[in-house]
C-alpha cells in the first residue's frame, strides 16, 4: 500500500474514510475502489535494452516496496504513444505514469494543454534536482508557452541519450576499409564500400532515424547559437542559410552515390536495425538507445560506436522523461515509482546493460562497451555538445521533417523546395507563440 500516513489530520481523514465505506484515500482525493491500488505504467522501451531491464527490475522494488498495490505495465509503441498522447492524456484512460518524449512540440505542448501534473514540489521535495545536471534539466522544464529550458518540471529524466555512429567491425575488414577518425574518412570510408557492390548506411527514412542523419549534417556547419536559435527561439533561424542548406544537398548527395538505398525513404527505425543486427550494413547512424539491444543481439560479427566524426555537437539530450498526467489516478505511486528508477541500484543496472544513466556509481559500471558509451556521453555533455533533436521545435515537426527527408531520398523534390517545406511550419508556430 502507500506509505502510512501519521498525525492527527491524517488519522481523521482515514476515519472519515472508512465511515463511507473505503480504507485509503487516493492521490486525487478521491475514495479508492475495493481492492488492491493499481499503477498503470507505460513505457515504449523494449525488453532486452537497457532502459526496458532497468525498468523492469524497478517495477520488481516498487512492487516490494509496495505490499498490496498491482502494477499494471502496458508496452506501447513509440508511434503509438506519440500521436495519441493527447487524447488519451485528455480522457480518463490516462496511464498514472508514462514515458514520454520531451521537447517543445510534445511535453512542452502537452504542458502547455494543462495534460501534465506539475512536478515542481516532487523533485525539491525527493531531491531529483540534485541528480540532475542544468543541460540535462533543459527537457524537464517547460514555461507557460511550453518552450523548453525554464519554469516548471513536468517530467524527469533518469536517463540520457545521444545519437552515434555503429559500424559492424567485421564488414569493415572484410573490405578492408578504415574505421573513419575525420568526417573526409567517413565519406571515403562509405566510398569504398559503395565501391565493393554494398550500400553502406542502414537507414530507416519512414521515422525519425533518417531526419537525424540530416540534422547531424546540420550540426556540423553549425554553432551553440545557431542551435538555440532554432531549438529555443533565442534568434531568428534562416533555412536557406548554410546549416540547412549543406544538409539537404548533401543527403541527396549520398543518395546519388549509393550511400543511401532509395527504398530506405519507406523503412522504419525497427526495419533499420534489425537489418544491422543482420550484418546487412556495415554502418548505421542512430542513437544510444540501440546500444543495449546490439549488445544483447548481435552474435555474429563484432562491432563498435564513434562519435560523428568532426562535429563538436550532435542530436542528444537526457532521455525522454517520466511524465504523471494530470488526469492520473494515483499520482503518489507514480512519484514513488519515479524516484525508485533514480536510486543508484537501478542507474548501475542501466549502465552495465547498455544505456547512459544519470545518477550511477561510476566506479560501478563494469561493462567495457557501456564504459565507452558512457565516456563519449561525458565528451559530449562536457563540451556542450548536446544539440537536442530535430524535431522538437514545432509540435507536428516530426511528421513534418519525416515527409521532407523522405523527398530527398526518394528524389521527389529539391533540396531547396524540401528547406521551404520544413520552414512553413516552423515559422507559424513561431508566430502563434508570439516571437
Amino acid at each position: 500500500m502507500s506509505k502510512v500516513r501519521t498525525g492527527v489530520a491524517a488519522l481523521a481523514m482515514l476515519a472519515a474514510l472508512a465511515a463511507c465505506g473505503s480504507t485509503e484515500p487516493e492521490a486525487g482525493g478521491q475514495a479508492a475502489s475495493d481492492g488492491p491500488r493499481v499503477l498503470k505504467l507505460w513505457h515504449y522501451e523494449s525488453a532486452d535494452g537497457a532502459m526496458g531491464k532497468a525498468w523492469a527490475e524497478a517495477i520488481k522494488q516498487f512492487e516490494s516496496s509496495h505490499p498490496g498495490v498491482e502494477v499494471q505495465f502496458e508496452e506501447k509503441a513509440f508511434e503509438q504513444i506519440r500521436q495519441s498522447a493527447g487524447m488519451i492524456l485528455n480522457s480518463d484512460e490516462a496511464p498514472d505514469v508514462m514515458e514520454y518524449n520531451k521537447g517543445n512540440a510534445t511535453a512542452g505542448l502537452l504542458s502547455k494543454q494543462g495534460l501534465l501534473t506539475d512536478l515542481t514540489p516532487e523533485v525539491a521535495k525527493r531531491g531529483w534536482d540534485k541528480l540532475l545536471s542544468p543541460s540535462l534539466q533543459t527537457t524537464a522544464k517547460y514555461d507557460d508557452r511550453g518552450i523548453m529550458g525554464a519554469g516548471k518540471w513536468f517530467g524527469v529524466p533518469n536517463y540520457a541519450e545521444y545519437v552515434m555512429v555503429y559500424y559492424n567491425e567485421d564488414l569493415f575488414e572484410k573490405h578492408k576499409v578504415e574505421v573513419p577518425t575525420t568526417f573526409d574518412g567517413f565519406t571515403a570510408a562509405m566510398d569504398e564500400f559503395v565501391k565493393a557492390g554494398v550500400t553502406p548506411l542502414a537507414v530507416g527514412g519512414a521515422e525519425y532515424p533518417a531526419q537525424q542523419i540530416f540534422y547531424q549534417l546540420a550540426l556540423s556547419k553549425a554553432q551553440r547559437p545557431w542551435v538555440d536559435g532554432f531549438q529555443l527561439y533565442k534568434g531568428k533561424v534562416d533555412f536557406h542559410g548554410p546549416e540547412f542548406t549543406y544538409a539537404a544537398e548533401t543527403v541527396a548527395d549520398w543518395v546519388k552515390k549509393g550511400y543511401i538505398a532509395k527504398d530506405s525513404a519507406a523503412l522504419k527505425a525497427e526495419d533499420m536495425g534489425v537489418s544491422f543486427i543482420g550484418g546487412k550494413y556495415p554502418i548505421v547512424v542512430t542513437g544510444s538507445w540501440w546500444y543495449g539491444r546490439f549488445a544483447s543481439e548481435i552474435k555474429d560479427f563484432e562491432w563498435g560506436s564513434f562519435l560523428w566524426p568532426g562535429n563538436t555537437m550532435s542530436a542528444g539530450s537526457s532521455g525522454n522523461i517520466w511524465v504523471v498526467p494530470e488526469n492520473a489516478e494515483n499520482k503518489d505511486l507514480a512519484y514513488d515509482f519515479i524516484d525508485i528508477t533514480m536510486k543508484k541500484e537501478i542507474q548501475n543496472l542501466l549502465g552495465n546493460s547498455g544505456g547512459v544513466p544519470v545518477a550511477a556509481d561510476p566506479a560501478a559500471i563494469t561493462d567495457e562497451k557501456s564504459k565507452e558509451l558512457i565516456e563519449n556521453f561525458t565528451k559530449l555533455s562536457a563540451g556542450d555538445g548536446l544539440a537536442f533533436y530535430p524535431d522538437w521545435p514545432a509540435p507536428g515537426y516530426y511528421d513534418v521533417l519525416v515527409a521532407g527527408v523522405q523527398n530527398l531520398i526518394n528524389g521527389s523534390k529539391t533540396p531547396s523546395a524540401v528547406l521551404d517545406e520544413i520552414a512553413g511550419p516552423y515559422e507559424e508556430n513561431l508566430a502563434d507563440i508570439g516571437n
